[in-house]
């Protein structure tokens, strides 16, 4: 089996909006939809800032992973803005990084820099994980209204609604995992090509100064055994 593809990146909302940011000076903004797990890989320019916005409820949760796939140095700074634009993260110069936040009412934004970079372009996989946005709360009370006669089972209706809660909690966990590991290995994949062409470039190198090496030395061997005396009639 071939080696696994990067993440491709889920269109959603993102296309719309993508298209406002080429028109706009850098750097560009993108607003995710509501969602519990949503995951991102996309190229970031050498000399440019890409900024992301995510709507977020009062004590909810914010967790964000990031990775550096590739590009020279495997290195970018990370920023997380609150919405009154407090800075909350930075992180300079780093391939990698976790964080989680408690949040508020409005718009979190994060943002990846790659200004210092004059040259490399970086592709960057990033994962939010979304916890207590209020969803599965409102679910569980229209269930709720349906069932009757939970007092005759031998099983309560919050032993049920607990049990689902936890094997969902794991599934979750579980392609949270899976995603984080197809990001490992991109990455190490880039980097065990880049290893490869490196070591292709030298061995040519080394291939061809061995040749013209030996020619000299051909070529001088060959010359001491000349007679140059020129012979006279």
């Amino acid at each position: 089996m071939g080696p696994l593809p990067w993440p491709r990146p889920r269109p959603l909302l993102l296309l719309p909006l993508g298209c406002f940011a080429l028109l706009l000076p850098p750097p560009a903004a993108t607003e995710f939809s509501p969602s519990l797990d949503s995951d991102f890989t996309f190229t970031l320019p050498a000399g440019r800032k890409e900024c992301f916005y995510q709507p977020m409820r009062k004590e909810a949760s914010l967790e964000l992973e990031y990775q550096v796939l590739d590009g020279a140095g495997l290195d970018v700074d990370f920023h997380l803005l609150s919405p009154k634009g407090e800075t909350l993260v930075f992180d300079e110069r780093k391939s990698d990084g976790v964080h989680t936040v408690e949040t508020e009412d409005g718009d979190y934004m994060f943002c990846f820099d790659n200004t210092f970079s004059t040259i490399s372009e970086k592709v960057i996989f990033f994962e939010l994980i979304l916890d207590n946005m209020g969803e599965d709360g409102q679910d569980q009370e229209d269930w709720k209204k349906y069932v009757t006669g939970t007092d005759l089972l031998d099983m309560k209706l919050e032993d049920i609604l607990e049990s689902i809660n936890s094997v969902k909690a794991r599934l979750s966990k579980s392609v949270q995992i899976q995603t984080l590991l197809r990001a490992f290995e991109a990455r190490d994949r880039n980097i065990q090509e880049s290893n490869f062409d490196r070591v292709n470039f030298w061995s040519m190198v080394n291939l061809g100064v061995m040749v013209v090496v030996s020619a000299v030395q051909v070529y001088m061997l060959k010359s001491l055994f000349e007679d140059k005396r020129k012979s006279r009639t």
